[in-house]
């Protein structure tokens, strides 16, 4: 049986959680995986980190929520981060997922939960590989 695996890339779209689809950055270039959201205020929406176990906050100016979801966009745990601290690897983890403090909680994610990620250009597609 031949498994699909999708092949993340920089770029905008749509997160769908049990409570609110949100606005989504991903960060899949070891550039913008780096960047993340050091140097900003705020964050609308959420911020996708693939491949990624862990985060850290050092120099960042706001707390944040983070998801560790695997490679199936399933939770697998959540935690609020202030500034300054370093997240432990989680080893199942394949993604993070990053949104100011208190935003999962009101979109409804929590362990266990499965997302969904919609980028630009992928809407209205039922196979993300192209095939029919």
């Amino acid at each position: 049986m031949a498994r699909w695996r999708r092949r993340w890339r920089d770029g905008d779209g749509t997160l769908r959680a049990p409570a609110a689809e949100v606005p989504l950055r991903v960060a899949a270039s070891y550039r913008a995986r780096t960047r993340g959201l050091l140097g900003q205020d705020g964050l609308t929406g959420a911020l996708l980190l693939t491949p990624a176990s862990s985060v850290h906050t050092v120099r960042m100016r706001f707390a944040i929520d983070v998801a560790y979801l695997d490679r199936r966009l399933r939770v697998l745990a959540v935690r609020t981060m202030p500034p300054g601290r370093v997240g432990r690897p989680r080893l199942r983890a394949r993604h993070v997922l990053e949104a100011e403090a208190g935003a999962l909680a009101a979109w409804g994610v929590r362990r266990g939960t499965r997302l969904e990620a919609v980028l630009d250009g992928e809407a209205g597609r039922d196979d993300p590989r192209g095939a029919s």
